[in-house]
């Protein structure tokens, strides 16, 4: 592949998996080239515990994506959840004078709202408008040209732990790439998952990783919230263990292949093999009761999700439902949890937008990389970036 050839790289740091995304970057589109994953043991409940382990994760990843991708990146964009945390600020612009709007007062209103306190070993990882306020009219989502005395923006800030960032962001170098930048892993996975327009109509992105899961509620373009909450697919798996009696593994193996989010869709007379300790004999479990287990759990996860969606008050606006990703996205019935505690449409999200993306890799699990990916296209693409800015996303740079 000739060397002026750019590249997007999307670079997935999950709790129990890294995973890999390379595309070639093309006049007005990105295209597939190549993907890697390599078992990722550097976490503890969502807190990066051994950088070399990540690192020596990353290299395996990315030694097989470049393999079949036949090209040897230099850098990547990588996803930041677990830690993360948004809130809403309001910065003021008096002009002094009534003028017109100009693309330097938008920048510099939204730089006014982005000054805020944070609490220790928090840092700012993204800066996302909403809209702005004109002379006290609200609700304008892109005002260049409109005259008025007075600019208010209205942004999200999400942020991150200092430590855990710079952590992520030292492994990826050990592993001798750069990083791009970094972004929510929440947004990775809606710019995968969700058309512009669908997240113009209200949607919530959930996505459901191994040791937590992040919420990205999105209207009218605009971030509304992100957040992370501290439970994710390995507590299916801790429940199992623990009320059942059997360990981790043999818990794991239950959940994947009998597991289910709603107790009610099996008889209650069907019965599982549950492995028992070496000396004793074997034992039959009703799936009902196992599948209720894991009802109950998917029923906290998405009552605190729905806790944040009322905060928001978009309990009623989410016209395009939920879409949830990740790995605990594949166990049967979540759809059907997430519908019934939400009330409002659910599906799981996969990857859309990349030429030559291959069938193996729809799946939830790699939804996020695939956005990331993605993203780093759009750093790439001018006619996308463009795009972006008459929605306001493209206002602010990192």
């Amino acid at each position: 592949m000739a060397n002026k050839t750019k590249l997007a790289v999307g670079l997935d740091l999950g709790s129990t998996s890294t995973r890999i995304v390379i595309c070639a970057v093309e006049e007005d589109a990105i295209r597939f080239l190549g993907h890697g994953e390599a078992p990722a043991r550097a976490w503890n409940r969502s807190r990066l515990a051994d950088q070399e382990a990540l690192a020596a994760s990353i290299r395996i990843a990315l030694a097989e994506a470049e393999h079949r991708a036949k090209v040897s990146p230099e850098a990547a964009l990588i996803g930041v959840g677990g830690s993360i945390a948004g809130v809403n600020s309001r910065g003021l612009y008096e002009f002094g004078r009534r003028r017109e709007i100009e693309s330097d007062d938008l920048r510099y209103a939204v730089q006014l709202a982005a000054r805020v306190r944070l609490e220790d070993d928090r840092e700012v990882l993204q800066i996302c408008p909403q809209d702005f306020t004109i002379d006290g009219r609200a609700g304008y989502r892109n005002p260049k040209g409109i005259s008025c005395a007075r600019l208010e923006a209205n942004v999200h800030i999400v942020t991150t732990s200092a430590h855990e960032h710079q952590g992520l962001i030292s492994a990826v170098h050990q592993a001798h790439l750069a990083v791009e930048e970094s972004i929510f892993e929440g947004m990775a996975a809606a710019y995968a998952a969700v058309l512009p327009a669908d997240r113009a109509r209200g949607v919530a992105v959930i996505d459901v990783g191994a040791q937590s899961t992040q919420l990205a509620i999105y209207e009218g373009e605009a971030l509304l919230l992100a957040t992370a909450i501290p439970i994710g697919a390995d507590h299916f798996t801790r429940d199992i263990s623990w009320l059942l009696k059997v360990n981790y593994e043999d818990a794991e193996n239950l959940k994947r292949e009998y597991g289910c989010a709603r107790a009610g869709q099996v008889s209650e007379h069907s019965l599982v093999d549950v492995p028992s300790p070496e000396g004793r004999a074997p034992r039959e479990v009703a799936r009902q009761e196992l599948n209720e287990i894991l009802e109950a759990r998917a029923e906290e996860i998405l009552e605190q999700i729905y806790s944040e969606i009322l905060r928001v008050g978009m309990e009623q606006s989410l016209l395009e439902g939920a879409i949830l990703t990740g790995g605990g996205a594949l166990l049967p019935g979540m759809c059907d949890v997430a519908e019934r505690v939400l009330n409002c449409q659910a599906r799981n999200g996969l990857a859309t937008g990349i030429e030559d993306w291959p069938s193996e890799l729809d799946s939830p699990t790699w939804t996020t990389a695939a956005g990331l990916a993605m993203y780093s296209g759009r750093l790439k693409l001018k006619r996308d970036w463009k795009r972006a800015a008459a929605g306001m996303a493209g206002m602010v740079a990192k």
